[in-house]
Formats: structure tokens, C-alpha cells, sequence
């Protein structure tokens, strides 16, 4: 006389999840008719997913995922002799799952949206002649703020960094670089590049 055992439907209706806990456990392959189809198919079906998408790594998750489905699917699969066909469709039908979810909405417009370039931008000369004003401007300025806006402005430090430099106190640092920006906004060369 056997005694009945509860299982729940979920756990038993899952072969997928009972193969992975035996396999857990440190056990044989359930199927080791597949193990070997996967052995001996596994570079023709790898070049057919690679063909489906561009990254090799891709194609490799994408093989994994549809011997996944199809290792779930070996008891129902009658004809063994059409697996590589069953395991295209399975990639096939994957990929397209893939590039579903990935969908990004993009829409045709008459004009291009970036916006319209800065005058003199473009241009190497104009940049040029502006740096070169900037430069004549910054040595115009006393020794001690020209020193500063260098230090903050072109050499990136921040306002405590360059008052440790100088050896002053950041408020020092504050109160020149306003009035060295003050003196540059109004040079009369800056002026005009603006």
C-alpha cells in the first residue's frame, strides 16, 4: 500500500525547476539525449544566432535562452530529427520577443531638431581670435588676480584649493575673482566678441 503525498501543483506542473534543484543536488542531467544534441549542435545553432543580432555576447544569451525553452520542451518534442528546426523557431520567435520589448519610438520629421550653431562656432579663426582676446584681457589684470581666475577658471581648482596655493584666505579668493570677472566683462575686446 502506497501512501499519498501532497505536492504543490506548481512545483510538479515546473519539470524546469525540479531539473534545476536535481541538478543542484549535484545529479546527472535529466535528459543526456539533449547534453549530447547540445554538444554536437552548438557552433551551427551559434552562428545562426549570431546572425540575428550584431554582439557575439548577444548571440550567445540568446542560444542559452532558446536550449533553455527547448530543454523544458524535450519531452514533448516527438521527432528528434527536426530539433534544428525547433531550436531556429526558438531562437527566431526570442530575438523577436527581444527587439519587442526594445521598442523605441522614433518618428520621421521634415527638419532635423539640433539646434542651430553659435556664429563664429564653426569657424577655428574666430575661436582662435577670441582665445587670443581672452588671454591679452586675463594679462591686463594685476598679478594677483590674474593669478587666481588661472587657478580657478583654466586650471579647475576650487576657491579653498587655490586660496591654499596662494596661502590666503577664501574669501580673499572670492572677493578678487569678482572683481578680476568684473574687469573682464568690461574690456572693451571682449565687448565686441560678444
Amino acid at each position: 500500500m502506497t501512501t499519498p503525498v501532497c505536492t504543490s501543483a506548481s512545483a510538479a506542473a515546473d519539470p524546469a525547476r525540479q531539473t534545476l534543484r536535481h541538478r543542484a543536488a549535484g545529479g546527472t542531467p535529466r535528459y543526456p539525449s539533449f547534453s549530447s544534441y547540445v554538444r554536437a549542435r552548438q557552433p551551427v545553432l551559434l552562428r545562426t544566432a549570431r546572425s540575428l543580432t550584431a554582439n557575439p555576447s548577444d548571440a550567445e544569451d540568446l542560444l542559452q535562452t532558446a536550449l533553455a525553452k527547448t530543454y523544458v520542451a524535450w519531452e514533448r518534442i516527438e521527432d528528434h530529427r527536426a530539433l534544428d528546426g525547433y531550436v531556429r523557431r526558438a531562437l527566431l520567435n526570442t530575438r523577436t520577443s527581444q527587439w519587442r520589448k526594445r521598442r523605441v519610438d522614433e518618428y520621421v520629421c521634415d527638419e532635423l531638431p539640433e539646434p542651430d550653431p553659435a556664429p563664429g562656432a564653426d569657424d577655428p579663426a574666430e575661436r582662435q581670435a577670441l582665445h587670443d582676446a581672452m588671454w591679452r584681457a586675463i594679462t591686463k589684470l594685476p598679478a594677483r588676480q590674474r593669478a587666481m581666475v588661472v587657478l580657478r577658471y583654466y586650471e579647475d581648482l576650487s576657491e579653498a584649493q587655490t586660496a591654499e596655493v596662494l596661502g590666503v584666505s577664501v574669501g580673499t579668493v572670492k572677493s578678487a575673482v569678482s572683481r578680476a570677472l568684473g574687469k573682464l566683462r568690461e574690456d572693451p575686446e571682449l565687448v565686441l566678441a560678444r
